[in-house]
């Protein structure tokens, strides 16, 4: 039974991490406006020659095709009037590839949140203030890990980002059509990735820090004081011997040894 409760209370904490940092992408990847947003900022209609229509409607679609069930992504645009199929064939299966990731996103997403409401229940409903505490710093340990980790992606991104994606890419696609000639790598240049990624280390770390407060904050006002240091009303008997031993004290200490 030991065993099960230090496997589940560690297993808790590893969880945080990833429960954090998935919600993170999730929120950033289905957030139309964060597009928008990356788009004006990195100029991409003046480098596609797409209107900010079509632009909205691409990230749209995209969203919209990462939450369905079709296998490959379909978008038309107008540009100068004409219609075209935004997408080349190599462009929409790595599109089918990213949305492979994004579902193993939600699952670990789920999977975690799952998994932590349950064992933060059982923490609270075994109502026992030792396990409360013991959740409490489960908390702290997850989320310190989880700030370490925003730290070294910061860092890793600071530092040479352009590696940084480049081994994402080859480490989570078995094909090079993440490097596909045509709008792809026009609407989503690097520094697009370059701004999601930091958003998304800093959505995770403030996570962090408003779960980290909390469970701190828990723990100094549970905290056991000293015997020493604890209140202790007088009994009685104590309240006697006190007014005995102060009986006859004329005020002098030259009586009494130092």
């Amino acid at each position: 039974m030991r065993f099960v409760i230090i496997a589940g209370r560690w297993l808790f904490i590893f969880s945080l991490p990833v429960l954090l940092l998935s919600a993170s992408i999730c929120f950033v990847g289905n957030s139309l406006w964060l597009y928008k947003a990356g788009f004006h900022r990195h100029d991409v209609s003046q480098t596609s020659g797409l209107d900010e229509t079509a632009l909205e409607t691409a990230a749209a679609s995209l969203i919209n095709y990462f939450n369905s069930d079709d296998e490959f992504v379909e978008v038309t645009v107008t540009k100068d009037g004409v219609p075209f199929e935004l997408f080349t064939e190599e462009e929409t299966i790595h599109f089918r590839d990213v949305k492979g990731l994004i579902r193993l996103d939600y699952y670990l997403l789920m999977g975690t949140v799952i998994y932590s409401l349950v064992y933060v229940a059982v923490s609270i409903l075994w109502q026992k203030p030792l396990y409360w505490r013991l959740l409490a710093w489960g908390v702290v340990g997850g989320t310190g890990i989880t700030l370490v980790l925003m730290l070294v992606l910061t860092l890793l991104s600071l530092v040479n980002f352009d590696n940084l994606l480049l081994q994402f890419h080859l480490f989570s696609f078995s094909n090079e059509f993440w490097s596909a000639e045509g709008y792809m790598l026009l609407i989503f240049p690097q520094g697009f990735w370059y701004d999601a990624t930091m958003l998304c280390g800093i959505i995770t770390a403030f996570l962090a820090l408003v779960l980290l407060g909390v469970s701190i904050s828990y723990l100094l006002r549970t905290r056991k004081r000293p015997d020493h240091l604890r209140y202790r009303p007088l009994k009685r008997e104590d309240e006697t011997v006190f007014a005995r031993s102060i009986e006859g004290y004329d005020g002098r200490i030259d009586d009494y040894d130092t």
